[in-house]
């Protein structure tokens, strides 16, 4: 009776505005230093002086499900089991699972590459001075991060509004391959071309949109993630670590807004700065100002829209690469063994070597697919070309869709299929390691991820 009565007092009371309110999304940002200590190497050289703070810093966003972590990080590139390793601290720290997290670099190339699974092969073989000779330091910035991600997670703020825009960056992003009357590449337009002829090509395929996903607080910005393709190199080869120009263009945002900005290399793996860039130092700046000008224009163009937790999705498909015919395990097993071999060639077969065993045991690369309202943000390993950039985009008009590349670092350049008859260096023997039939695996997930 006493039951019957309650549940009959429930029934005809009224239910309080907001008790069934949807969960709200909360987001919680993390960065820690990234610069690598003097003598460490860098992609090139060993580091002189830290010019310029690197950083690792990203979002977890926390919704319907396991929180998801995207984080960016001023390297040239962090592969194989590096990424892996990245990826597992990150999603312990966030109560996730690695599945769910996305490890990019912007590719800066005055800064560390990473690669756990070279490191160890390396060191069977007795070579050391290389360019992963960095574990301790890696392992390091790897462990504060997570603990950075704890900490961020117990005071995630509230989301109430998602703000989606974009901006048109002039004069930054060039295509690197200037093909020729035949359909092969003629000229390469590398990032600094200080031919006047190379230059006064046109800048050919590009994707010159930077794109914009905010997150807000009723009026208050809480952070921004920002997506744009290039390659970030103004100069390198000084020894000096430092963020170069996006990274720059992102430190200048963040001071002027007081909000934290996150920003990841798109699909810029035959983008570059080369059209607009002739190597000289004063270029770093002015390419600088030019992406801020972009980020601030994407910025005055955001769109909000209310959004809950169960806006939150993340959807992840997993491929199998098919490695580059060039690659051989016998060759590069005998020059791992070959005592005249030198440093850096023991250390480019060991790179190679790992990710073809990789390919051979069918291990999967994962691609993953942030869904945020109309957003559509994918996920993807190495330097891409910037046609599957265009056409992402093009499959779902009707969305906002962004890409982030440079995850998994160990394939090394991914072009189209056609790219590998054009010649040029991306798609030689030297940049790439995977096979022309990359394009079909890959823009088979990409279709499933966007469906």
């Amino acid at each position: 009776m006493i039951r019957i009565l309650f549940t009959a007092f429930v029934l005809a009371s009224p239910i309080p505005a907001g008790l069934f309110a949807a969960e709200p999304l909360k987001i919680a940002t993390f960065a820690v230093d990234a610069s690598p200590p003097i003598g460490s190497p860098l992609a090139y050289d060993p580091t002189k002086e830290v010019l310029i703070p690197l950083s690792c810093r990203g979002v977890v966003l926390i919704g319907n499900g396991k929180p998801v972590v995207l984080c960016a990080v001023d390297w040239i590139g962090i592969g194989n089991d590096g990424n892996l390793l990245f990826r597992m601290h990150l999603a312990k720290a966030a109560g996730t699972t690695a599945d769910r997290v996305a490890v990019h670099t912007l590719h800066q190339h005055d800064a560390p590459d990473y690669d756990f699974a070279a490191t160890r092969m390396l060191k069977r073989y007795g070579v050391s001075g290389h360019r992963y000779d960095n574990d301790r330091f890696g392992r390091d910035v790897i462990e504060r991060a997570a603990k950075a991600v704890a900490a961020a997670v117990k005071v995630a703020k509230p989301v109430t509004h998602v703000g989606l825009g974009e901006g048109k960056i002039e004069k930054v992003a060039s295509n690197r391959r200037i093909l020729g009357p035949d359909g092969k590449v003629k000229h390469m337009r590398y990032t600094a071309a200080r031919d006047p002829k190379i230059r006064a090509f046109p800048a050919g395929t590009i994707d010159p949109m930077l794109k914009m996903i905010s997150f807000y607080n009723g009026e208050r910005r809480l952070a921004v993630l920002t997506y744009y393709a290039t390659h970030p190199q103004s100069y390198y080869r000084t020894g000096k670590a430092n963020p170069d120009f996006p990274g720059i263009a992102r430190n200048a945002r963040q001071t002027a807004t007081g909000v934290v900005h996150v920003h990841f290399n798109g699909a810029g793996g035959n983008i570059g700065a080369g059209k607009w860039n002739d190597g000289s130092p004063e270029n770093r700046q002015i390419l600088a100002d030019r992406v801020a000008a972009g980020m601030k224009r994407a910025s005055e163009s955001t769109k909000k829209t209310p959004v809950a937790a169960s806006d939150l999705g993340w959807e992840t498909v997993k491929v199998t690469l098919p490695p580059a015919p060039h690659l051989d395990e016998k060759k590069l097993t005998a020059t791992l063994e070959d005592k005249k071999a030198n440093a850096a060639t023991k250390t480019a077969a060991a790179r190679d070597l790992y990710w073809l065993r990789r390919c051979k045991a069918k291990d999967k690369v994962i691609i993953g697919c942030l869904k945020l309202k109309a957003a559509r943000v994918l996920h993807m390993p190495g330097e891409l070309f910037v046609e599957y950039q265009l056409a992402a985009q093009k499959l779902r008009p009707d969305l906002f869709v962004a890409m982030a590349a440079y995850g998994d670092y160990a394939p090394g350049y991914i072009g189209t299929e056609i790219a590998y008859s054009q010649g040029g260096y991306e798609t030689s023997p030297r940049a790439s390691r995977v096979a022309p039939g990359v394009e079909a695996v890959l823009m088979g997930a990409v279709k499933k991820l966007l469906k």
